[in-house]
């Protein structure tokens, strides 16, 4: 989960669509190399572990209160990667993947990829893809 609007609604629809399952919410942080942007400040951190929780922080924070209002708990779990290979990595042990679509041009996918079209594509399990 990222802290974008659509995730926020992603995983209100998992919470709806699945009453009874037990949900984790990942959060992805980059690899930290100094040549990928927001991974850039984690490359130069003394405890990257410590700087990828407290960029996961809000982002943890939203899930919590939203699964709060929907009378519902969740686990949390931060990881380090790409995010669709990431992903794909942690789906084994898990059911089912819910994950939200960006709406993207042409020209982003080809030059960076989608996440979601990837994630269906490669993952070992079934997944839902919100948009």
């Amino acid at each position: 989960m990222d802290d974008s609007e659509m995730a926020e609604g992603t995983l209100r629809f998992a919470l709806s669509a699945f009453p009874s399952a037990a949900v984790t919410v990942l959060h992805v942080v980059g690899g930290a190399t100094s040549y990928m942007g927001e991974a850039t400040s984690l490359a130069v951190a003394d405890d990257v572990d410590a700087a990828a929780a407290e960029r996961a922080e809000p982002v943890f924070e939203t899930a919590q209160a939203i699964a709060t209002d929907d009378g519902r708990e969740l686990t949390t779990e931060v990881a380090f990667g790409s995010p669709a290979n990431t992903i794909i990595d942690h789906a084994e042990g898990f059911d089912l993947i819910v994950i939200g679509s960006h709406s993207s041009t042409l020209a982003s996918r080809l030059l960076l990829g989608n996440v979601a079209e990837t994630v269906a594509r490669d993952a070992p399990i079934p997944v839902t893809i919100v948009r």
